[in-house]
Order: structure tokens, then sequence, then C-alpha cells
């Protein structure tokens, strides 16, 4: 483990200094942000602020990037809460979010010890656009009973559109001081952020906004309780005003078993987050990442955090892009947040009673549609069907199925629409001209007339077979309308053959050899001939047929122009000499 900041390079007071701002600032941003995204996730506050404690701090020693932040974030709040959707009693959902943290802390450094982190390379950008677009339609359509000040309606079983209108529908008359509060927070923190761009000013405007807010709900006594207990406007409630102590969460075998799935796709999910963030903010810095260091990181600060009653995080993006335009230099700024956080929530923390729900409505609104990048989701669709669709699958699933399978879905359909396009094989035709020049053969130009040549190109995997069976058949039949004798099969443009393309291929030179046909085969690379090595293509295929690929002088010595040439040689039309031979050139 190394320092959140090396030694040998004098960790000044300078330094420190802006490593402290920068912090304070992201601690700003990060205490509303933790409550609402507790809120997301179903549970109380607190847990999202000791995560902004916890998992910030533990993250932040462990990490590789300066500038990321771990925390709870919007995603993976969303997969926590449709994970905890099943629990009824409030203390069997928290110890099984609990026990969810340490399960994905544990998948994520098994993913590190076995350098698996690359597997998130797998999930294609459009999956992740329709992933977040979707998470953000659920953020909004998730607050919208407390924005109103009305319950929310339940309705197992049924999708969230059904239970949005259930909500408007179906729970009493709204509450028009919920509705002002939460609109007069909204509005508030979009005007300060534009002030707060415009005079470049610490990025505190969703924390201003929140404490307006609740002001406002006190100065008029919606957030004090009447003889009966109630509120006109719900509140967060109390948040204790203590730091997060050690629990060992209460473990039961059917909980491990209805949380697997959700564990791995925050897993994932939560990688492919941090990283993608790192990746970005260190394309400004120059920054070099150790990205297994830091995926185990991300796991160390989850593991730590479920023994701790913190909400499983990420690395988020709001939170580290401030801490970066804040001017960190190391990791301690994360150290520093996680600190400034602590001492908010143990000062402050029986404050968090005057919170109105509706005023983090409005600041969640805001969330849910920074959330989309709607920029670069605009420019998915439009660059092909392809990206269209992935992103509508993944974003319908997410709302119509569930967030964790979402992201599953999305890389399932995206493989199962790629696998069709890898399979695609290409075959031209090749002449020797009158010149001696081995080119492609245009439209109605003539052949040569005792030699075909052709050159394949493309993935030789079992999905290409039917292509290829049909180039082969088409060569064959050539060879039995022109009666020619001699045919040069190129391959130096196929990848990744496997033993189905070798069977079909083998197939097709016993075929013409017993029909008088010499095929040779042109321009081998090394992985397809260590292949028809192995399976012993030598004991019956002469060597003269086999033309491997030299790469080291390619226009010289061409291993396509080496199997022309000794074709020709056997036709009887071309001598030995080094100079005739060095004529033809292969274009």
């Amino acid at each position: 483990m190394s320092l959140p900041f090396n030694p040998s390079s004098n960790y000044t007071w300078d330094i420190a200094r802006r490593d402290l701002v920068a912090g304070a600032t992201v601690a700003a941003i990060a205490i509303p942000q933790a409550m609402a995204y507790a809120l997301i996730a179903g549970v109380d506050p607190r847990f999202g602020l000791y995560s902004a404690i916890v998992v910030t701090l533990v993250a932040s020693i462990f990490g590789s990037s300066s500038h990321l932040i771990n925390g709870p974030t919007n995603a993976i709040s969303l997969v926590i809460f449709s994970a905890l959707s099943g629990f009824e009693a409030r203390f069997d959902a928290y110890q099984a979010m609990f026990l969810l943290g340490i399960m994905v802390g544990v998948a994520q450094i098994l993913i590190a010890v076995f350098k698996l982190g690359d597997l998130t390379r797998y999930i294609s950008e459009s999956v992740v656009l329709g992933f977040m677009a979707g998470a953000g339609l659920l953020v909004a359509i998730g607050q919208v009973g407390n924005f109103l000040g009305i319950v929310k309606a339940v309705g197992g079983g049924h999708s969230v559109l059904v239970r949005l209108w259930e909500t408007i529908t179906q729970s009493g008359p709204f509450n028009l001081c919920a509705i002002g509060l939460g609109l007069g927070t909204l509005l508030a923190a979009l005007i300060l952020r534009r002030a707060t761009n415009k005079y470049k000013l610490p990025q505190m405007d969703m924390l201003v906004a929140l404490i307006i807010a609740s002001v406002v709900a006190s100065y008029f006594g919606w957030s004090t309780p009447k003889p009966d207990g109630r509120t006109i406007v719900s509140v967060i409630g109390i948040v204790p005003a203590a730091l997060p102590s050690f629990r060992i969460p209460e473990i039961q075998f059917e909980w491990v078993t209805h949380l697997f799935g959700s564990a791995i796709a925050i897993s994932f999910l939560g990688l492919l987050e941090a990283l993608a963030v790192a990746k970005s903010i260190a394309t400004y810095t120059r920054q070099p990442l150790d990205y297994n260091r830091q995926c185990l990181a991300e796991g160390i600060g989850n593991l730590v955090g479920g023994f701790f009653q913190s909400l499983p995080g990420s690395g988020s993006l709001t939170r580290s892009a401030i801490n970066y335009q804040s001017g960190a230099i190391t990791r301690m700024s994360g150290i520093y947040a996680s600190i400034v956080v602590g001492i908010a929530v143990v000062a402050l923390g029986p404050y968090a009673r005057f919170i109105p729900k509706p005023a983090l409505a409005g600041l969640l609104f805001i969330t849910a549609a920074r959330l989309i990048d709607w920029k670069r989701l605009a420019y998915a669709i439009r660059a092909s069907r392809f990206d269209a669709i992935l992103v509508f699958v993944t974003a319908s699933a997410a709302i119509f199925i569930s967030v964790e399978d979402s992201v599953l879905i999305g890389v399932a359909i995206s493989l199962l629409l790629f696998v069709p396009r890898a399979a695609k094989l290409g075959i031209r035709e090749l002449i020797v001209t009158p010149e001696r020049v081995v080119r492609e053969r245009q439209p109605n130009e003539p052949r040569s007339p005792s030699l075909l040549i052709y050159d394949l190109e493309g993935e030789l995997f079992f999905g290409a077979a039917p292509e290829l069976d049909r180039y082969l058949d088409q060569i064959k039949q050539e060879t039995i309308r022109t009666g020619i004798k001699y045919v040069v099969l190129r391959l130096r443009r196929v990848r990744n053959p496997d033993v189905v393309a070798i069977e079909h291929l083998e197939h097709f030179l016993h075929e013409a050899e017993k029909r008088g046909v010499t095929v040779l085969l042109a321009g081998v690379r090394q992985n397809l001939a260590k292949i028809l090595r192995n399976v012993q293509f030598n004991q019956w295929l002469p060597t003269d047929r086999i033309y491997t690929e030299n790469t080291e002088n390619e226009e010289i010595y061409s291993a396509t122009l080496n199997a022309v040439r000794h074709v020709y040689r056997l036709l009887g039309q071309e001598s030995k000499t080094a100079g005739e031979e060095a004529a033809y050139y292969l274009v």
C-alpha cells in the first residue's frame, strides 16, 4: 500500500492547503448528495452519510487516482433499491444492505486479484448511456411522491409507471406547501449553479439551496411536529450525532442467494463507473493509473463500509470533477473530504430533522437530469441503428424489468447483435495482369487462363461457417466451369480461426484433390499455421501447398507471390531466376 501522497515529493503546506480546500468543497456537495442517494436506495439518510465518510476514506487511502472521490452514487443506489425491494421489515432491509456491501467488496477484491477488471471493456458505451438514461428517469419517478407531499404507492409487482400513476391518482390531495418548497429548492439550486459558474465560486449550490429550504420550512413551521407528532411536510428525521461504529451484519443464507445477482451487477457497474471517471480526469492530468489497484481500492472500501453501516458506493463523477476543479493535488483531498463530512455529522446531525424531503426531491430532479448525458446520448442514437437499439433496450430494461439486470441485458443484446456482424467474411478475386502485377480483378475483366486467385478476409470462426462454405463452393463451381486446375487461396486477412472453419477448409481441400485441382494456401499467419500443424495437415498436405507469411520483408518475399510463382513453374510458364520472380508485384 502506498501513501495518499509521495513523501519524496515534499508534501508542503501549500499542497496540503489546496487538498484541504478541495476536500471541504467536495464535502459540501457530498452531504446533501449522500442523504439524497440514501433516499433513492430507500434507506435511512444517515447510511449515505456514513458511506461518504467510510467508503470515501478507505478508497482514497488504497486508490490509484489522485482525484477520484468514492462514496454513494445515483446508479448504485438505484440497484440497491431494487435489491432491497423484497425486504418488508426495515431492520432486515438495513442488515441486507450491509451484507450486500460486504458481498460487493469481496467480489470486487476477487476481480482485482484475478485481474478481471478488463471484463468491463465488454460493456458498450451505448449500454452505459442507456443505463444512465433509464436510471435518471427512475430517480425522477421515485421522487414524485416526495415532491408532491403524498405517500408513494407500493404496488408490488407493478411497473414503475403504473406505481407512478397510482401515486398521483390514489394517494390523496397534493401538499401545496411541499410542492412550493420542492419547486423553490429546484429553482434556487439552478440559479445558484449559474451564479457559481459565472463568478467561479465554490460549488456549494446544492448545499446552500438545501439550507435555504430548511430555514424556510422551519420559519413557517412546516417542519415542526404538531401535537400528534406529524409535520406539514415530511422531513428526513434525526441523524445521530455520532460516527459510524463497527457492526457485523446479520447474515441469512436466503439473503445471500437473493442478493447475489445484485452484488455482481453492482461490482461490475461500480468498477465501470469508477474507472471511467478516473480515466476521464487522467486525460487532463496525465496521471498514470493502476486500474487493478483501483479495483482493489473499490472492493476494500465497500467491504469495510459494510461493517460500518455504509451504503455501498463507487466513484462519483460529480464529486471527483469538483475535487479536480477545486485544485486537489493528491489523494489526501478525499481523506479531508471524509473528515469534514464526519465533523458535520457529529456537529450538525440533530439538525437534519429540519431538512424537508420535498426539498431533497427537488435537488434529485436536477440530479436525475444531470445523470443523463444528453449530448452523448443523442450522438449514440444518431451514430447507428446498432447503438440506438442498445440504448433503447438497456433503458427500457432498467425501467420495466430491473436496474441491476439492465446492464446484463444490454451486454447480452450487444453480443447478440455483434456476432452476426463479426461473422461477416469477404472474398475478392485477384488476377495476374499482362504487366505481371497481382491485383484485384475488376468487373468484366478477363481472369488468368490457368490460375484462380482468391483473397478471403474476416473472422474465420464458427459463426462465419455458412459464408465460408458459400465462398468455397463458389470457388469449386468456378474451377468446374473453367476447367482451371490451380487455385491460390490467400488467407492473410483472416482472423481468429477455430476448429469449425478448419474442418470446412480441410473438407474443401480433400474434395479439390479428388477432382485433380491443386489448392495452395498463401499468406498463412503464424496462429493459423500452428492450428494446421496441431490438426496434422502436414501429414497429408505437401509442404509446397502452404506459404506462411513473412512479415520481415513482405514486398520481396510475399507468400502470395511465392505461391503464384510456384504455380507458374508447375505450368512451365516461369523460370526460377530471381530476376524474373522479382518482376511480380502484389497490389
